[in-house]
């Protein structure tokens, strides 16, 4: 394999006595072969870090490129100080301090305010790193997402040492401490919150940790383990500024300064940050349509065993030989490796080493043939970063492949004395330059860690591919779909996406389409949502600005709400209805032109030039329709097969986007599109019946249909004879129908009564007498076709409830239903029964959608309709997509991969989730109260050595503008109460007692009777200790389920006198035997 870890047996390492082992080039177990072919690379696809002085990648690169140094270093001196060291007169106080260590968004991964305080810093960091990661790979979802491994690790918790455990305050949550601040838990811990269903592994190897986990990703994605790895690690040691006196000579600089392969160099820096990458096979990415910021052509670890003068120290033929291993497996050649990122601890021990290593891989490029190779250390910038430092250096070499350029060293002089480098084939620019492709191939860069102990890692990365420009989109206008949990939230991340549009180099349709994808497919959906449709970015622009009525917005309410699909019947058809879907949709066009197909040796006629018309999808929307062009579709035996055909490729469209119907109704004709949906009738038995059913119709005398503002019961008094009541639409509105004398005369009585009538668009008086005399003869046509009882329910428009098996499949029902009346009202009131509902009109116009929304049973439920009515100057695509767009406001997912599946999009990089973080943070107590806490390690390993024990952590966790103060111990404050439940404060002793047990433990302050504790933050750990509790409180000893069951403060008290009575009851009745097991209740286990 590839990404192969060399050890013992196969590594190029050699004694300390510096003999040349012969089998120094051996590679054993390694396919060499296979180097070079780029059928192992591994891309980076996605990123995210934050450092000293710079909260992204954005600013970390900048900060880069000008060499910006941002350690913090201040005097240390203080009066009366007890730092071993302060006193010294030229002591400094040095760190990379990483800004807004003590901040977390609690809420948004679901933490209460306590266990947010008990959290370390360094896996709330690392989970918000990790989430952004993906997102800006554009695998922010984990619906679709392929299977996703993290390997990642951490430093040592010192906030667990010096600010949770010597606080008497917090001792009765020691659980809960170990368990958010071991660094076992934080792969874990970020795979449960991300959801990603691939290994997770937390990864241990000191200051080479993070590019070891980087190894362990790349092996994982080779081996099939994971489809996606995150990879990367976190550091943040407290306090975050250490003292620097220079006496004890050790791997600390005297002056907080680093200078990597300086003659200056006199130790390192500790720093502080967070880094994360997103792998993925390279010819996945490619195919994915993934942004590749540069492929990892080769990884390799190995471990210096004895061949070095202590534990502690590095080694020199360790180190080598990894580089070499690395190089070997990606099958470059070292002449054209134009960058290597060095560990560059810049201590008197390390950077000769390091270098002699450096020097011996290389040995065989010519600086005067093939030029120096670049090498830089951002260590001198942002100090070390311990379990960061690896991904870190890997990140800056990704950022300069990315960008073509080397990055400078603008600290350096003179060379350290115990490296030769002028007469090495490296060097060490102190300017930016352009970073020129070797030989016209790839720009190739390098990356080393080295970790306390002797594990080294080495990555070989390469410049990306050359991006292929996004590809014409099929459809004319994009939605954009945005979301965040809160709403002050979504307003960030609205603003932030629209100043991304606007910065953008004028996003043609390619790159708006790509961005419209990955808001869809690469963004988590929460509960607040905005949406809006643009042929453009500036149009996308537009209607994100504050206060524009082009973005739709709401709120998911909980829930359930049911699809239901309503057809539309006869009167609706025009030319052109669906035309614009047609040209854009596969899956219509694919559908509409099988139903065409099956009609022609029915109709004589081709539906697609009768429906489609030869210019109908270019006419401007609104437009009147040819009136030669329009007259086919007049004519009910045309009218009726093209409104199935129609309604049916719309329901198939639908579908394709995950839009599925749990239920449907349909009027008049529109009932056999349900029918054959459900499964009753097949599409082609369907179409036949219809075109026949609408030819036997044509062939009636003509007559007319009436639409009059009256109740059913009205509207009967006018029938009799050859009028009838043709169809209940409303509570108000009804539908007459019967010969055109009859109908004239009953129009101008209710016109003159000031009765709102309206003719309606029909041949024929349907629904009526007149169609007595087809029915033997639709009836013959029914029974030949196989019927089947439905697979999805749908409403009968005979009973205006629902149809039933027997019904379905019979015969007469069919033939009733072609004469019968259509009470369309009464299904809708059906439908309402079965809770909240989203009702999709699935046909030409709006009328059902308007019916519905007169209906004041349907009060509460969303109601969208799926093409323009004719007259109406609105594109067809724009309306369907915007139904699609309230659909998803509403709450309904819809199949974003189905919606794209016919216009595959790239990946776009996009900004990212706007955390709201509020300061979780439990302050150190004082100095006295830390001895004998800390343990020798943790104070005395490097980068830590010497760090300050009893400079706390103040009013934030960033020391670089101050000392810190210590504080003595005390529980944490509580935080605001922050629910959308109305607060109702405790009506009495006990209830109060239960909402302070509440409060103490999850943090919060004020909690209120009706408050859920599991929106609150609680969690089935925490439970054990409320019930532990409230044992005092309540007198009796609740079984764990008891908060499952009774999750607030009332209810938990109705739940205690419930458990007490039954307690009782079974006192006095201890002589009876049981009628049952006391132990089969799980609520009683807990009585006393």
């Amino acid at each position: 394999m590839r990404y192969e870890a060399s050890n013992s047996s196969n590594a190029d390492l050699r004694g300390n006595s510096g003999a040349d082992n012969s089998d120094a080039n051996d590679r054993s177990g390694i396919d060499v072969d296979a180097a070079g072919d780029g059928d192992l690379d591994i891309a980076v696809i996605g990123m995210a870090g934050s450092f000293p002085g710079a909260p992204d990648l954005d600013r970390f690169w900048a900060n880069i490129r000008t060499g910006r140094r941002t350690v913090t270093t201040e005097p240390a001196a203080e009066p009366g100080a007890r730092d071993a060291g302060a006193d010294a007169p030229t002591a400094v106080r040095a760190g990379g301090v990483l800004d807004g260590a003590e901040l977390f968004d609690a809420a948004f991964f679901g933490y209460s305010p306590r266990e947010a305080e008990l959290l370390d810093p360094q896996q709330r960091v690392f989970v918000e790193c990790a989430w952004t990661a993906l997102e800006r790979a554009g695998y922010g979802s984990a619906v679709g997402r392929p299977v996703t491994g993290v390997y990642a690790g951490a430093s040592l918790s010192t906030y667990l040492i010096r600010h949770l455990l010597p606080n008497p305050g917090l001792a009765e949550l020691r659980e809960e401490q170990m368990l958010g601040n071991i660094t076992d838990t934080l792969a874990t811990r970020a795979a449960y919150h991300l959801d990603l269903s691939g290994p997770a592994m937390s990864v241990q190897s000191a200051c080479s940790t993070s590019l070891v986990a980087i190894h362990l990703a790349c092996q994982a994605l080779l081996a099939g383990d994971c489809e996606i790895a995150v990879a990367g690690g976190a550091s943040v040691r407290l306090p975050q500024m250490s003292v620097h006196d220079g006496r004890e000579k050790g791997i600390l600089s005297p002056d907080g300064g680093c200078l990597p392969f300086d003659a200056r160099s006199a130790g390192t820096v500790s720093g502080n940050g967070v880094g994360a990458v997103v792998l993925k096979p390279l010819a996945a990415a490619l195919a994915a349509g993934d942004r590749v910021h540069a492929v990892v052509k080769a990884t390799a670890v190995n471990n210096d065993g004895r061949r070095k003068v202590g534990f502690t120290a590095p080694s020199v033929q360790g180190q080598s030989a990894v580089l070499r291993a690395a190089r070997d497996l990606a099958g470059v050649d070292p002449a054209d490796i134009g960058y290597l990122e060095a560990h560059g601890t810049a201590t008197p021990l390390g950077d000769p080493i390091e270098f002699a290593a450096l020097a011996e891989a290389f040995a065989g490029r010519d600086p005067e043939l093939d030029g120096r190779c670049a090498l830089g250390s951002v260590k001198a910038l942002i100090g070390h970063l311990d379990a960061a430092a690896g991904v870190t250096g890997f990140l800056k070499v990704v950022l300069a492949l990315e960008h073509g350029v080397v990055p400078p060293s603008p600290y350096f002089g003179e060379p350290n004395p115990g490296i030769d480098l002028a007469g090495s084939p490296f060097e060490i620019p102190t300017a930016e330059r352009a970073w020129q492709r070797p030989r016209g191939r790839r720009r190739l860069g390098a990356v080393s860690s080295f970790g306390m102990g002797g594990t080294n890692a080495h990555v070989i990365l390469q410049e990306a591919p050359d991006p292929a420009p996004p590809g014409p989109p099929s459809r004319r206008r994009q939605l954009l779909v945005l979301s965040a949990r809160t709403p002050s939230a979504l307003e960030t991340a609205r603003e932030r996406l629209r100043e991304h549009l606007l910065a953008g180099p004028g996003a043609g349709p390619g790159e708006l389409a790509d961005v419209a994808a990955t808001l869809q497919l690469g963004r988590t959906a929460f509960t607040h949502r905005t949406a809006l449709i643009a042929d453009s970015a500036a149009d996308a622009a537009d209607a994100l600005a504050p206060g524009s009525p082009e973005a739709m917005a709401g709120q998911v309410e909980t829930g359930r709400r049911d699809i239901v699909f309503m057809f539309s019947g006869q009167g609706a058809q025009h030319v052109g209805m669906g035309a614009e879907l047609y040209r854009t949709e596969p899956t219509y066009r694919d559908t509409f032109d099988a139903c065409a197909d099956l009609l022609v040796p029915i109709l004589g006629r081709d539906l697609r030039d009768m429906v489609l018309g030869d210019s109908a999808a270019d006419r401007p929307p609104g437009a009147a329709a040819d009136p030669a062009g329009a007259e086919p579709l007049r004519r009910t035996e045309f009218a009726q097969p093209a409104l199935f055909a129609v309604e049916y490729s719309l329901a198939r469209l639908w579908e394709s986007w995950g839009i599925r119907p749990a239920a449907m109704i349909g009027h008049s004709v529109g009932e056999y599109v349900a029918a054959c949906l459900a499964g009753t009738m097949s599409l082609q038995d369907a179409l036949r019946l219809v075109a026949l059913r609408g030819r036997m119709m044509q062939a009636l005398p003509p007559g007319r249909m009436l639409s009059v503002a009256l109740p059913v019961q009205e509207a009967e008094r006018l029938a009799g004879g050859d009028v009838a009541v043709a169809a209940s639409n409303a509570p108000s509105l009804s539908v007459l129908s019967g010969p055109a004398e009859a109908l004239d005369d009953i129009e101008r009585t209710l016109t003159a009564q000031g009765v709102a009538v309206r003719a309606l668009h029909t041949s024929h008086a349907f629904h009526s007498p007149a169609m007595d005399p087809i029915l033997d003869d639709f009836r013959a046509l029914v029974a030949a076709v196989p019927l089947a009882a439905p697979a999805v329910p749908f409403v009968s428009n005979l009973s205006g409830t629902w149809i039933t098996g027997e019904e379905a499949t019979s015969p007469d029902y069919w033939v009733r239903h072609l004469r019968g009346r259509v009470r369309f009202y009464e299904g809708l009131v059906t439908l309402t029964e079965t809770g909240p509902l989203a009702l999709i009109e699935v046909g030409p116009g709006t009328a059902l959608a308007n019916l519905a929304r007169q209906n004041p049973e349907m009060s509460g439920n969303l109601v969208v309709g799926s093409l323009p009515a004719p007259a109406r100057p609105v594109p067809a695509d724009r309306t369907v997509t915007e139904a699609l767009a309230r659909l998803w406001i509403a709450g309904i997912e819809p199949d974003w991969t189905g919606y794209w599946r016919h216009d595959p999009r790239g990946r776009a990089q996009l900004p990212t989730y706007p955390f709201e973080r509020g300061r979780y943070w439990v302050d150190p107590p004082a100095a006295d109260a830390l001895i004998g806490l800390i343990p020798a390690e943790a104070a005395g390993s490097p980068p830590l050595a010497d760090a300050d024990p009893a400079a706390g952590g103040g009013a934030t966790a960033n020391e670089g503008g101050t000392n810190g103060t210590p504080h003595h111990a005390a529980a944490p404050a509580a935080h605001p109460r922050r629910l959308a439940t109305p607060y109702v404060a405790p009506r009495d002793e006990r209830e109060e007692a239960v909402a302070a047990v509440l409060s103490d433990l999850l943090g919060i302050a004020d909690i209120g009777v009706h408050d859920d504790f599991f929106e609150l933050g609680g969690h089935s750990l925490l439970a054990i200790r409320v019930v532990t509790r409230l044992l005092d409180v309540l007198g009796v000893e609740l079984p764990l389920s008891a908060l499952m069951e009774a999750p607030t403060v009332a209810a938990l008290c109705e739940y205690a006198d419930d458990e007490l009575m039954r307690a009782y009851l079974g006192s006095e009745s201890v002589s009876q035997p049981p009628a049952t097991d006391p132990l089969s209740d799980p609520r009683k286990e807990g009585v006393r």
